[in-house]
């Protein structure tokens, strides 16, 4: 792992920069929490924690990060918090990573293979951050949501899926593209 000086100018080890980064995990993502629905990207995180500590890597995120994030599951585990990694989502698609595995670990749960399972226990598992560190929720006290950008995938996958197909009046064919019956014009 390259890294750069830190904010004492001195170049820390790869370990002690992990733990510096995940101290700083912690509280990015205990503020995070503090905003209903809220989520952070890996790469938000990453740059926001070198931010804070003054310490740089050039080696590629997914290299790094998990084992940073895993120290912030074992960290939120011994204090009795919720998993705060849950809030952390890939930006492509708006999912928890694979890394997710160690939460479930850590609380002593079975793995979840289906991918929209494991987003349900996030969303879960978020509902429990936002209440735990103290943000403004709703009448009723809110309710799990997967992270927007996977939502609105979902969505988006549902309207293509349940509009039927559009069928001619006359002689219930099925429209082309054009909507004009190529039997009945």
């Amino acid at each position: 792992m390259s890294l750069s000086v830190g904010p004492d100018n001195t170049l820390p080890t790869a370990k002690e920069a992990r733990e510096a980064w995940a101290r700083e995990a912690y509280m990015v993502l205990a503020d995070v929490a503090r905003s209903y629905h809220a989520v952070i990207t890996y790469k938000e995180l990453a740059e926001e924690i070198q931010q804070r500590t003054g310490i740089r890597t050039k080696a590629l995120l997914h290299n790094w990060i998990g084992s940073v994030l895993g120290r912030v599951v074992l960290e939120a585990h011994r204090r009795g918090d919720p998993p705060l990694t849950a809030l952390v989502v890939r930006s492509d698609d708006g999912m928890v990573g694979d890394g997710y595995k160690e939460v479930l670990e850590v609380a002593g749960e079975p793995p979840v293979e289906d991918v929209l399972e494991r987003e349900q226990h996030a969303a879960g598992a978020r509902l429990d951050c936002y209440r735990h560190f103290g943000a403004t929720l709703p009448a009723g006290g809110g309710v799990p949501a997967l992270a927007p950008r996977y939502q609105a995938a979902i969505e988006r996958r549902r309207q293509r899926t349940e509009k039927p197909p559009q069928v001619c009046d006359k002689c219930f064919v099925q429209l082309p593209s054009t909507g004009v019956c190529d039997s009945c014009g």
